[in-house]
């Protein structure tokens, strides 16, 4: 996986605000909302992403775009690092 190409993409893209986080396993983030559009991007670990019409088992170079507004809520399977951006 070439990290800096992908970061690169995204800003063509019209993505902002890239960066790579990190997760222990057994974090969560309870139901909220973004005023723009939000990308991950795994690079390694499990997380379960839950919208309210549909779950994702996210791994390792699968991508997730969440639409502004859509509500969601996150679940870390194993420690996990991922490339997160916003779209304004």
């Amino acid at each position: 996986m070439d990290i800096k190409k992908l970061i690169k993409d995204l800003e063509k893209e019209g993505y902002k605000n890239i960066f790579i986080w990190s997760d222990m396993k057994g974090a969560f983030y309870d139901w909220h909302t973004h005023p723009y559009e939000e990308i991950r991007i795994m690079i390694e670990g499990e997380m379960i992403i839950n919208t309210t019409n549909k779950t994702y088992h996210l791994k390792k170079g699968d991508i997730l775009k969440v639409k502004e507004g859509e509500e969601h809520n996150a679940e870390v399977l194993e420690n996990s690092k991922y490339i997160c951006a916003s779209k304004f």
